[in-house]
């Protein structure tokens, strides 16, 4: 398979009481999975910007303190090749509203061992096979 790419897409880890944050996806590749927040890193942007303006975008939810804690390398079996950044920080209060409703069907909290299948690829690459992982 000839894969395009890479890109560079950015997952950001929203933890909160022992759960994590994921949505299900709607109207692009991986529809239906179940994903972390997260999205493209646009040309000349920091990662770390990036995690909180998708995070602002898709749930209204702000990130302090944002630090780099995973990478995966995900080859889709649409061809596309992706490397992906995990972030995460500080989570400031409220709770996630799901502002992009073509992207996300709605966010929900989840322990790490009940996060739902199907998973995006990213995010079953970050459980089970990351390139980097916090120590």
């Amino acid at each position: 398979m000839i894969f395009s790419g890479p890109k560079v897409g950015v997952g950001v880890v929203v933890e909160r009481q022992g759960r994590v944050l994921v949505g299900q996806r709607r109207g692009s590749h991986g529809q239906g999975h179940w994903a972390l927040p997260g999205g493209h890193l646009e040309a000349g942007e920091c990662p770390l910007a990036c995690a909180q303006r998708e995070l602002a975008e898709e749930t209204g939810l702000q990130l302090d303190e944002p630090r780099l804690v995973a990478v995966s390398n995900d080859l889709y079996p649409e061809g596309l090749h992706y490397l992906t950044l995990f972030v995460t920080g500080t989570l400031g209060e409220g709770e996630p509203r799901c502002l992009e409703p073509q992207k996300c069907a709605g966010w929900h909290w989840f322990e790490w061992d009940q996060i739902p299948e199907p998973r995006f690829l990213s995010l079953d690459n970050l459980l089970h096979r990351p390139l980097l992982k916090p120590r």
